[in-house]
């Protein structure tokens, strides 16, 4: 436990957010309050109390840990979190800007100056360097690579040569390596002298000369044999390992699936370039979680919850207009038996239940299916299959489901042809539904989209148009 943990054990994240907020109040409270007085000890006793209370909000942001510093400022419109951001001290930026999300990073570098920016990114590593260079203005990159050394200035190019989503970009550089010749007692003796480990170091890597990787030795095997006996025999020979041009995803679930808190990364020849950590595969799998829930809703990037007026309707408007046409498009099918509604009365009344509960169904359906395409279970054998499993899913939950509503109508309305309807109707357009919701993430995945994006915007219209079609089509034939 940190000394920081120790001292407030007690506290969550919100109770400590919660203080935040009182002492950014009691702030505004008492400027306001000091505002309204006059005299010639105004200035003194405005500026003692400013800061008087400023002073108390920096000890307790000194307190807590970056990740919780970057929760307060996401959880804070910009006025407040602009003031928090001024009295975090400056060793602690570069940490504070990695753990944001990138909407609010955005605004705190906004508000810093080149000076504060070199001075953040000079504190960080080769691989954080690389994360944040795409957000930093261009003279800034410029200066920051100038002033580095050689070694850190190919890491970072090296990182920056990959995309976003590939290993080559997930990775660090901070690793242990040792030789396969050595007695386990030399290497303890030389870990002894490094007196600090790189984080998540559960593992050491056992090189040649040349680099290439020979093997692993886990810290548990280290600590528990003999050490006169060499690093050869007591080292695994079979890691798990990554090259640089491989989807960050398929590593996330590699980490998953063999419980990896490290592993390496070679290149095409084997040599040992660097390694993948826990840390970034949780941040991964967190973010790609993320994206895909904001695809599902039609919004185009993560949002600043306190983002201006004018660029939350920019992030949003693409998909609401794609919903308006789809809407528009549902109202002129239901135009097309507005003489049916007209001599039953009824219908109105009942059709919004199958398209919704149509709309439910597809939407579960969906999600389905992109969980099994992000888990890599989907393959072009099993598609048939998949698409009739989830048709028989639908046909005996529109059976049940359906008859228990046509029951409800018949009760309702006292006619037992409107609940045949009602029946025929629900199982049709879940049918639909789940046809949609297996072909729909499969053709975005075909054009090369994200097969979460707008999903269920798209089923949503199908179901709702399709829904009216059916339910209304039937009724006019069967009962009008």
């Amino acid at each position: 436990m940190t000394e920081v943990e120790a001292k407030k054990p007690q506290e969550s994240l919100q109770d400590r957010l919660a203080q935040v907020i009182e002492l950014l109040h009691r702030h505004k409270l008492v400027e306001d309050l000091t505002h309204r007085q006059e005299g010639q000890h105004r200035d003194l006793v405005e500026n003692l109390v400013h800061r008087q209370n400023l002073v108390e909000l920096q000890r307790k942001l000194d307190e807590l840990h970056p990740a919780d510093i970057a929760h307060i400022l996401e959880a804070l419109p910009l006025g407040d979190r602009l003031t928090v951001w001024q009295l975090v001290k400056a060793e602690r930026d570069g940490d504070i800007l990695l753990e944001v999300s990138d909407a609010v990073r955005e605004s705190l570098i906004a508000d810093m100056d080149d000076h504060e920016l070199l001075a953040a990114a000079k504190e960080m590593d080769a691989d954080e360097l690389a994360d944040l260079a795409p957000e930093l203005p261009r003279d800034v990159v410029h200066e920051l690579m100038e002033s580095l050394d050689a070694q850190q200035r190919e890491r970072v190019r090296s990182v920056l040569s990959y995309e976003e989503d590939q290993v080559g970009a997930l990775m660090d550089f901070e690793m242990v390596t040792i030789r396969d010749d050595v007695t386990l007692e030399v290497v303890l003796r030389y870990l002894r002298r490094l007196k600090e480990l790189p984080g998540h170091t559960d593992k050491l890597f056992v090189v040649d000369y040349d680099g290439i990787l020979k093997g692993v030795l886990p810290i548990k095997r280290l600590l528990v044999n003999d050490p006169d006996k060499q690093v050869a025999e007591v080292m695994a020979t079979d890691p798990v390992s990554f090259h640089p041009d491989e989807d960050g995803n398929d590593a996330a679930q590699a980490f998953e699936r063999y419980d990896l808190v490290s592993a390496p990364v070679v290149d095409k020849h084997g040599k040992l370039i660097g390694r993948l950590t826990i840390d970034e595969m949780v941040d991964l799998i967190r973010e790609e979680s993320e994206t895909e829930v904001l695809n599902m809703a039609g919004l185009r990037e993560e949002e600043d919850i306190f983002a201006s007026v004018w660029k939350s309707v920019g992030n949003r408007w693409a998909w609401l207009a794609v919903n308006l046409v789809t809407a528009f498009i549902a109202s002129r099918v239901i135009g097309l038996f507005e003489g049916s509604i007209e001599k039953l009365v009824a219908l109105a009344a009942l059709m919004p239940i199958v398209a919704g509960i149509g709309g439910n169904s597809g939407n579960q359906t969906i999600t389905m299916i992109v969980r099994a395409m992000a888990l890599d279970q989907m393959g072009t054998g099993n598609t048939s299959r998949l698409m009739r499993k989830e048709l028989g899913v639908a046909l005996i939950n529109g059976l049940i489901w359906g008859g228990v509503i046509g029951l409800v109508a018949f009760y309702l309305y006292g006619s037992w042809s409107l609940g045949v309807v009602m029946t025929g109707a629900m199982t049709l357009n879940l049918l639909l539904a789940a046809l949609m919701g297996v072909l729909i993430p499969m053709t975005l995945t075909r054009l090369g989209r994200d097969p979460a994006m707008g999903s269920s915007v798209m089923i949503t219209a199908m179901t709702d148009s399709g829904g009216f079609f059916i339910f209304l089509g039937l009724a006019t034939l069967f009962l009008l």
